[in-house]
């Protein structure tokens, strides 16, 4: 379990990127629901976290590729490979990361 940030310090509609190895972006949706996947896009090296968040999707700041945060894959060309999820929760106010493990994504 990796401890990002308190809740209200990851406002709706915004992102917060974990320096882990990989990094990690974690999500705040606007309809408040949070997600984690791995912040590298699949297509190109570039900070999904700096990208445009539109509902459950995350478009890449470098390709516009876009990715369903629920499921890691890929919406639309140039990626076609999916980026790993991980599954949040928020403990006393405080949203972790339980990050997944290499092969496969968090349920």
């Amino acid at each position: 379990m990796i401890p990002v940030c308190r809740l209200e310090d990851l406002p709706k509609g915004e992102s917060a990127r974990v320096g882990t190895n990989p990094p990690i972006a974690v999500f705040h949706t606007d309809d408040g629901d949070l997600y984690a996947i791995d912040d590298t896009c699949s297509h190109q090296d570039a900070s999904l976290s700096e990208g445009w968040l539109e509902g459950r999707l995350i478009e890449c700041p470098l390709h516009a590729a876009s990715f369903d945060l629920s499921t890691g894959l890929p919406t639309c060309l140039p990626a076609r490979r999916p980026v790993r999820t991980h599954r949040v929760s928020v403990e006393d106010g405080l949203v972790l990361v339980h990050v997944a493990a290499e092969e496969g994504s968090a349920a």
